[in-house]
């Protein structure tokens, strides 16, 4: 399937485009627009009024503005470096100056001839009690004055791109514009009184007010929608493919879940309760799962997904377990064990580390379904691991395993039931754009006893104090994570290096007591540091922000958070997400250096009044944007030219149900609305969705 040819003007080169050549092409590039279709999408993002005024006297400056001028006599400069000036007068008799540095004069007595009217349009500023236009934007003969637009569009530019050249170049993008026919369903448009697409790429980039610049502008939101439904299209095929051909239903039998289940000191909450139903109908259905697992900090998403392991090893099969790093996938083996147990099932582990024999032992038994349940790294999907029958996979912090990857995945083995678990609370906009190719559970209790963590500020001034509460602290028997933002004292930032605060704390609190981990350490050194914590060897554990996920140490109880200004909010929740997992009250400081700014401020703030990672994570996405969340790079966010997510949560929703259904009733994209959908898809980029429907 190839591109169709009425969009191929939109795919040629910039350089075919009127007016630009290779320089304007080049700068273009750095605002990453390299092909007309490209210029189409990069909107202005304000708007100058240059509508024709009467007189300088009616304008407050300074202004930009547009006036019909007589020229009077020119003042060439009386001394080196000084400007040349000209006298005009407006229509009702106002005199000003035009300004100019180093113009050639034969150009600037031909534009402005003495005694003849012109019309400019400029800055207008007052200097020395003169008023004065400095280098007007045009100056034209009066039957030429309509070519100023009334409104004049503003692009993002970059250094050596003047306004006009960006104009001109996004005029030349919409000319190639082609007739396409409707994809957005009927009843929508008609209910939003949307305009159609060439129309709305009009009005976008003519805008006649503030108001047509906002998101909410019909032009926009139209513009915003096709490229939302473009997306989660995509998302809703590859959800298709991973979904189809699964073939062998895993029912449970519920002997496994139940010994589990009575073993537990505690009932699990009606969240978990909800979270299973949803899993195990999926696993129980012909089609393959690929569910989403959402839950806060210590929600219970480990006890979850092991339960859905166990109905895959019901049905007679295999599941494995998958984590992004060796210290998790250890931690996960050491909290399903006992359960493991309890139940009468193998469970096993691999990670990088294992080799030779002992691997190949492991890999044996795996193949002879001797292991009913696999934890590991991502080792557990090399290539020459087998299954004997591999009923369901359950990944672990999602974020760091895109779409891409899960499709892989899906083809691995028996295509493999696939469960999702992140503890990152996602605003709902943010979860449609990443994971709108899943089902989502979610898991909005804590388990019971769980007590809220005290949140309190500290300033910097009062780390001794600090460090004598702790001394009080571990003499009782407790543990406490001190969590610094950087590993080595750098000439740019002030932030207390990890290692000196080790040394200061182990000087403070003796030798034995203090550990220390950071993202430099050899894996092994910083697997060893942490397991002397987990077994209570020493008390107070100096880390980086490499403890934020997942760690489980039970009877720690303090956590110190330094420089906590510098962080952003969902990791400060992470970080404090490490306490409270135990019977003691626990405490997290959230030390900071005075002054604080204003956003900080908030950020600490927010994270004192409340624990519900929900609330948190809306409220950061409010103050930092989609990109910044989940760090742009690698958070498998698309990157939307028009959509802003954070504005339009109800828009994505909105665009998710509808590629769901035209899905369903268009599973090819065959129907006169398919047809004109694949366009779409071609225009936005989505060639991965073109390919899929081919697989379809």
């Amino acid at each position: 399937m190839s591109r169709p040819p009425a969009l191929f003007p939109l795919f040629a080169e910039l350089q075919s485009l009127e007016g630009v050549g290779p320089k304007t092409a080049a700068l273009l590039a750095h605002l990453d627009v390299h092909k007309p279709r490209d210029l189409l999408f990069t909107l202005p993002h304000s708007v100058v009024d240059r509508r024709r005024q009467p007189s300088v006297a009616a304008i407050t400056l300074p202004a930009t503005a547009t006036l019909e001028v007589e020229v009077g006599s020119h003042l060439p400069p009386r001394a080196r470096g000084r400007p040349w000036r000209v006298n005009v007068t407006d229509e009702a008799g106002h005199a000003f100056q035009l300004v100019f540095f180093h113009p050639r004069e034969d150009w600037l007595r031909r534009q402005l001839p003495t005694g003849h009217r012109r019309v400019v349009s400029g800055k207008l500023e007052l200097f020395d009690g003169l008023v004065q236009m400095v280098h007007p934007d045009y100056i034209l003969p009066p039957e030429r004055g309509a070519e100023i637009p009334p409104f004049e569009p503003v692009y993002p530019l970059t250094a050596g791109l003047s306004l006009k050249a960006m104009t001109k170049a996004v005029q030349a993008a919409l000319a190639r514009v082609p007739k396409m026919a409707e994809w957005i369903d009927p009843a929508l448009l008609a209910r939003e009184r949307w305009p159609a697409f060439a129309e709305a790429l009009v009005q976008a980039h003519a805008p006649r007010s503030m108001a047509d610049l906002a998101p909410a502008a019909p032009a926009r939101t139209r513009l915003a929608y096709d490229e939302l439904f473009a997306h989660q299209l995509t998302l809703a095929l590859a959800r298709k493919v991973v979904r189809r051909g699964k073939g062998r239903p895993s029912r449970a039998t519920g002997r496994l879940q139940r010994k589990v289940l009575e073993a537990l000191p505690y009932r699990p909450t009606a969240a978990q309760q909800r979270a299973l139903r949803e899993i195990a109908a999926d696993m129980a259905s012909p089609l393959r799962m690929n569910r989403l697992l959402q839950g806060d900090v210590g929600a219970g998403k480990t006890l979850v997904a092991f339960l859905a392991l166990l109905i895959a090893v019901e049905a007679g099969g295999q599941g494995v377990m998958m984590a992004p790093t060796e210290i998790l996938a250890r931690q996960h083996l050491e909290a399903l064990a006992p359960l493991a147990k309890r139940a009468g099932v193998v469970v096993d582990i691999l990670t990088g580390r294992d080799k030779g024999a002992e691997r190949a032992a492991r890999l044996e038994a795996l193949r002879r379904g001797e292991i009913d349940v696999l934890v590991g790294t991502h080792a557990v999907f090399q290539s020459d691991v087998d299954y004997a029958d591999l009923r369901l996979a359950v990944i672990d912090e999602q974020h760091r395993f895109g779409v891409a990857q899960r499709m892989e995945l899906a083809a691995k083995g028996a295509a493999p039931d696939v469960l999702v678990m992140t503890a990152t609370p996602i605003p709902r906009s943010l979860a449609l754009a990443q994971y709108g190719d899943m089902d989502v559970s979610v898991l909005d209790e804590k388990p019971p006893g769980r007590k809220p963590v005290k949140t309190a500020l500290v300033s910097a001034g009062r780390l001794e104090e600090v460090v004598e509460h702790l001394r009080q602290a571990i003499a009782g028997g407790r543990q406490a994570y001190w969590v610094c933002p950087l590993v080595e004292e750098s000439e740019v930032s002030e932030l207390t290096a990890a290692e000196e605060r080790f040394r200061h704390l182990r000087a403070a609190l003796g030798e034995g007591r203090v550990g220390l981990v950071h993202g430099q350490m050899p894996p092994a050194e910083r697997d060893a540091a942490m397991a002397r914590f987990q077994r209570g060897e020493t008390s107070l554990l100096v880390a980086t922000t490499v403890i934020e996920v997942g760690v489980d140490v039970p009877n720690a109880s303090i956590m110190v958070i330094e420089r906590a200004e510098h962080f952003g909010l969902a990791q400060l929740h992470q970080l404090r997400g490490r306490v409270g997992r135990g019977a003691a009250q626990s405490t997290c400081l959230l030390m900071y250096q005075p002054p604080l700014g204003e956003a900080a401020r908030r950020r600490l703030e927010i994270l004192r009044e409340t624990e519900d990672g929900f609330r948190i994570a809306e409220e950061d996405l409010a103050m930092r944007g989609a990109g910044d969340l989940i760090g742009t790079a690698q958070s498998g966010l698309p990157r939307f030219r028009i959509a802003d997510l954070e504005s339009q949560a109800g828009l994505m929703a909105l665009a998710q149900s509808d590629a769901r259904k035209l899905l369903q009733e268009d599973p090819g994209l065959e129907s006169p609305r398919g047809e004109a959908v694949r366009n779409l898809l071609w225009l936005m980029e989505q060639d991965r969705a073109i390919r899929m429907i081919t697989v379809g």
